[in-house]
């Protein structure tokens, strides 16, 4: 889709911190984040909605959503995460994307409703470095 942002970033067309590039999937942080170290992840074909998703993707859809849970941990310190989608409702992108959003205890996320974060110049790049480095150590979940 021409001007879908995040078909923009899966083509390389719009410039992302990408921080895992799969052949049917890509993750990238997300540039509003709830925390530093917020990821999304998209598939690499155009779906708007979970339900459009094609069954010979949904496997590793959330393989890489585990991946991306654990790099949260290990790459970031956090104690967990919190993984979430909107399907068509508060989706700013109309492209399915999952956010996996790294938690500590007291960091206070209530509910749905939390500010927004911003990176400092170049530290954008140090977390996806960080995520990166954790993701290309594992490899792919099976």
């Amino acid at each position: 889709m021409v001007d879908c942002v995040f078909c923009g970033i899966v083509s390389g067309r719009v410039e992302a911190d990408v921080v895992l590039a799969r052949d049917d999937f890509v993750a990238f942080l997300d540039t509003r984040p709830v925390f530093k170290g917020h990821v999304l992840l998209v598939p690499r074909k155009h779906v708007e909605t979970l339900p459009d998703l094609p069954a010979s993707l949904r496997d590793g859809f959330l393989a890489a959503a585990q991946d991306l849970a654990v790099a949260v941990k290990d790459a970031l310190g956090a104690q967990g995460s919190f993984v979430a989608m909107n399907n068509t409702v508060s989706q700013s992108v109309p492209h399915l994307h999952l956010h996996v959003v790294p938690r500590t205890k007291g960091d206070g996320l209530r509910g749905f409703f939390w500010p927004r974060t911003k990176y400092s110049a170049g530290e954008a790049a140090d977390y996806a470095d960080r995520l990166r480095g954790v993701l290309e150590d594992t490899g792919p979940t099976s």
